[in-house]
């Protein structure tokens, strides 16, 4: 699943005439792009989706989202470490269900 999730502007640079920003999702810190909010500052919330940030946000809301979302595990979900996902889901299968040798693993 992809969630536009709330986050906090840490820091802003142009890069390659691009305006980018550092967002802290509760712990998780992403760049993103800044070019649909031109006049998003460092402090401010935004809505971010896939990289983008879409909307800007009161820091009441983006809390409460966020608070949410860690509590439904959502946000492990959204920016989770896709191979600590898996070896919490049981590590990798084989097509009939049996478990991956472990010389096959490396």
């Amino acid at each position: 699943m992809c969630l536009a999730v709330p986050g906090r502007v840490t820091e802003i640079e142009d890069r390659d005439g691009t305006r980018m920003a550092t967002v802290d999702f509760g712990g998780v810190v992403k760049e993103v792009c800044l070019e649909y909010l031109p006049d998003l500052q460092v402090g401010e919330y935004a809505i971010v989706h896939v990289g983008f940030a879409l909307q800007k946000l009161d820091e009441e809301s983006a809390r409460q989202t966020l608070e949410l979302f860690e509590n439904l595990g959502m946000l492990q979900e959204e920016f989770g470490d896709p191979w600590e996902l898996a070896a919490e889901a049981g590590g990798p299968q084989w097509a009939d269900n049996e478990e991956v040798p472990q010389e096959a693993q490396q």
